[in-house]
């Protein structure tokens, strides 16, 4: 509908009907472009490397306006940490406690059991904060989208100069991926944001891609040993089947006798 009505001003403004073409932003929002995941295919695994850069991205970038409510940090053992480095990684946050013996809530540092917060008070302040907009919770975030983790990662790198007539508010970005274009989310992933902390080069591309990486981890943190029950499950209907059939065949054989 969208190619039509563009295709309808188009023709109107060469008929020299003084009608003006449909705005830039009306156009269709391009499909993410595809990409290459560890973790696709039936024996697609989530890399561990990957995946703790993703993390490094995530606390470094995402979780200054971002939080994962369903994602504890004990479960950051499932993607190689040790008890000791999950309980030093989530005492870099602060958490809400209590009420106190006073009735008072307070702060702490955060402790395996906890889940990664939200960094504002309330939605409120994070509306205050993000220009009227409530930073999303990231917790399933690439099952939550239209186009996974495609649409994630082409979203963080979408980033283009406005058109002259996208009438952006104060705040807003124009991103090639992001429906009607207008985000109130700047672009994070640049050059020297993130300092890897095994040497790989953060480039944005790269960022974008290990961050994605996490959030899809995050997403679906048992798709391995989803995967490994199906293989299981697979190997033994095949070997039923197979067992079946001799079976068929034996008594078959001695009624055709």
């Amino acid at each position: 509908m969208a190619k039509f009505r563009n295709l309808l001003a188009a023709a109107i403004a060469a008929a020299g009907l003084g009608l003006a073409p449909v705005p830039v932003e009306a156009a269709e929002t391009p499909a993410p472009p595809e990409h290459t995941w560890q973790f696709e295919g039936v024996f697609g695994t989530f890399d561990r490397a990957t995946v703790q850069r993703g993390l490094q991205v995530f606390n470094t970038v995402c979780s200054a306006c971002h939080g994962m409510k369903y994602v504890h940090f004990r479960n950051l053992k499932d993607i190689g940490y040790n008890k000791d480095q999950v309980e030093a990684i989530a005492a870099q946050y602060t958490v809400t406690d209590g009420p106190n013996d006073q009735g008072e809530m307070y702060q702490r540092p955060a402790e395996p059991t906890d889940a990664f917060p939200f960094p504002y008070k309330n939605k409120e302040a994070a509306k205050n904060a993000n220009n009227g907009a409530v930073p999303p919770d990231l917790s399933v975030i690439t099952n939550a989208r239209p186009g996974g983790p495609e649409y994630v990662r082409a979203v963080l790198l979408g980033y283009e100069k406005a058109p002259e007539d996208a009438n952006l508010s104060p705040g807003q970005y124009w991103n090639k991926y992001y429906p009607s274009h207008k985000i109130s989310m700047p672009q994070m992933l640049v050059q020297g944001v993130v300092d890897y902390q095994d040497g790989t080069k953060a480039t944005p591309k790269q960022m974008a891609h290990d961050v994605t990486a996490f959030l899809h981890w995050a997403s679906n943190p048992h798709m391995e040993e989803r995967k490994r029950l199906g293989l299981k499950v697979i190997l033994f209907l095949i070997v039923l089947t197979a067992m079946l059939y001799a079976v068929q065949r034996k008594i078959w054989a001695d009624v055709e006798k």
